[in-house]
C-alpha cells in the first residue's frame, strides 16, 4: 500500500502556536510530504491546539471527531498546550495517534514511522520553518514560563522559561531580512524577560559600555542588536509582562526607527486585591505608572491589553475599577475573555462564582467603552500619513494592511503589486478600529 506522503494542520490560539505549526510543517516537508488540500485526505493531521480557554479546548473535541469520522486512515498528531493534559489523552485515547510535546517534534518522524537517518537537533527551534506569510515572519525567541499566574495554564503546558542563543535569533533574522521579510515578530510567552550570552561576535554588540555593565543580554539589548542588521523591515514583539517592562526597554523601543511603536502590555484586571489573587506581581498604580512612562517616551505609542472579567471573587465594584482603568488609559485594542477554571492551575481550586450571564455582561460593557476609546484614539490620524505593511486585498477592492502602531487600514489602488510592500497613505476617515486612505504617489 502506497504511504500518502501528505499533511495538513490547524492551528488554534495564539502566536506562538502558529510558529509552532510552521516548524512542524517545515518538518514534514523535510522528509517529503506535500501540503494537503484539507484534512479529509491528508495522510498526516496535526492538531496544534489551546488550552487557555474552555472553549479553545472544546473545539478541540469537536474537530478531532470530525476528523477521524472524515478521515479515519489519516495518522492523527496532537500538539501543543492539549497535548500533556492526562484527562485529555485519556478522552481521546482511541483516536489521536502521536501526542507531540512540541519540544520533541524531532522525534515525530520514528513516531510517524517514517524512514529516516536519525538527527540531532539541540531544539526545535533549530527546525526551518515553512512561513504561511512571504513578507512577515515570526520568530521565536523562546519557550515556556516561570509567572504562574494563577488562571494560566502555560507553565504547565509549555514548561520553564527556555531561551534560545542569541546568535541563532540574529541568524534567523537576518536571513529573513536577506530573503526579503519586511516584518520580523519575535515572539515568547514572555519577551522581555530575555536573557541569554552576549553573542561572540562583539561587533554585534550595540555599545561597549553595554559589553561591560551586563553579563547577560538582556531583550532590550537583542531588539538594539536586530535594529542594527542593515535592510528595511519592522521589528514588532509580544508578549510582554508589566513586571518586566524595565524603563532601559521603554528607552530601546522609543530609540530604535526598526521597532514599531505598538506595546501590547496585559494588564488582566483592574483592581488589586484580583491581582493579588491572580498572582501577577504588579499593582494597577504600578501597571499605570508605565503606561504614563511609556507613553512620555515613545512618539505615538498605541496601547493594547488582554483583560480576564469574572475571575473567582471578583465583585461588581472590583469589576468597576476594570472599567475605570479603561477609561483612564484608553486603550487601541483589548482582548477580553470571560473567566474558565483550567486543570492544573491554581484558581481551580477557587469557586467559579460569577454567573456566566454575569461575565458577559462585563465583557460586553468593556467591549463597548473600548470601541469609544479606540475610535477616539484614531481620529488624531485623520490628515495623516502613515506608512502601511500591506497584507491582502478584500473583494471589494480594497487593499489593506497595518500601521506601526498596529492600526488596520484600507485604502484603494489600481497597483496589483503591493502585497507585502510598504506603501504611503494619507488617512480620510477613520472607524473604532479600522483607517480608511488614499495611496500617496511616489
Amino acid at each position: 500500500m502506497k504511504l500518502n506522503k501528505t499533511y495538513y494542520i490547524i492551528t488554534i490560539g495564539c502566536q506562538m502556536n502558529k510558529s509552532d505549526s510552521e516548524r512542524i510543517a517545515g518538518y514534514l516537508e523535510s522528509f517529503g510530504y506535500a501540503l494537503a488540500k484539507d484534512e479529509k485526505k491528508a495522510g498526516v493531521v496535526v492538531l496544534t491546539t489551546c488550552g487557555v480557554r474552555q472553549s479553545a479546548e472544546d473545539r478541540i473535541y469537536g474537530l478531532v471527531n470530525q476528523i477521524k469520522k472524515n478521515n479515519p486512515k489519516t495518522k492523527l498528531v496532537l500538539t501543543g498546550c492539549l497535548s500533556g493534559r492526562s484527562d485529555v489523552q485519556k478522552r481521546l485515547k482511541d483516536k489521536v495517534d502521536v501526542w507531540l510535546n512540541i519540544s520533541d517534534l524531532s522525534t515525530l518522524a520514528d513516531r510517524l514511522a517514517i524512514k529516516t537517518e536519525k538527527t540531532s537537533l539541540s531544539s526545535y527551534f533549530n527546525i526551518k520553518p515553512k512561513c504561511d506569510s512571504k513578507y512577515s515572519i515570526f520568530i521565536p525567541i523562546g519557550n515556556g514560563c516561570n509567572n504562574f499566574c494563577a488562571y494560566c495554564v502555560v507553565p504547565y503546558a509549555r514548561g520553564r522559561e527556555v531561551y534560545r542563543p542569541a546568535e541563532e535569533i540574529l541568524a534567523e533574522a537576518k536571513e529573513a531580512v536577506k530573503n526579503g521579510y519586511k516584518e520580523i515578530i519575535l515572539i515568547a510567552q514572555n519577551v522581555n524577560s530575555y536573557r541569554a550570552k552576549y553573542p561572540t561576535t562583539k561587533s554585534q554588540y550595540p555599545n561597549k559600555s553595554q559589553v561591560q555593565n551586563s553579563k547577560q543580554l538582556n531583550f532590550a539589548n537583542l531588539l538594539r542588536l536586530i535594529n542594527n542588521i542593515p535592510g528595511n523591515f519592522w521589528i514588532r514583539f509580544a508578549t510582554s509582562h508589566p513586571k518586566d517592562m524595565s524603563d532601559d526597554l521603554i528607552k530601546t523601543i522609543a530609540s530604535c526607527e526598526k521597532v514599531c511603536e505598538h506595546i501590547h502590555l496585559p494588564a488582566q484586571a483592574g483592581d488589586d486585591k484580583i491581582l493579588s489573587a491572580m498572582n501577577r506581581k504588579y499593582t494597577i498604580q504600578q501597571y499605570k505608572n508605565l503606561i504614563e512612562k511609556i507613553r512620555k517616551d515613545v512618539d505615538n505609542v498605541s496601547m493594547s491589553t488582554d483583560i480576564i472579567v469574572g475571575f473567582p471573587g471578583e465583585t461588581k465594584k472590583q469589576f468597576n475599577n476594570t472599567v475605570k482603568l479603561f477609561k483612564q488609559v484608553k486603550f487601541d485594542l483589548a482582548y477580553i475573555a470571560r473567566y474558565s477554571p483550567r486543570p492544573g492551575t491554581a484558581a481551580e481550586k477557587l469557586k467559579d462564582d460569577v454567573p456566566l450571564e454575569e461575565k458577559k455582561r462585563r465583557e460586553l460593557e468593556l467591549n463597548n467603552l473600548l470601541r469609544k476609546t479606540a475610535l477616539e484614539n484614531n481620529k488624531k490620524y485623520i490628515g495623516q500619513e502613515v506608512e502601511i505593511l500591506v497584507s491582502g486585498k478584500n473583494k471589494a477592492g480594497f487593499w489593506h494592511g497595518y500601521t506601526r502602531t498596529n492600526k488596520h487600514a484600507r485604502f484603494k489602488s489600481d497597483n496589483k503589486t503591493l502585497l507585502g510592500k510598504f506603501v504611503m497613505i494619507q488617512i480620510t476617515s477613520v472607524k473604532d478600529f479600522g483607517l480608511e486612505g488614499q495611496a500617496l504617489e511616489k
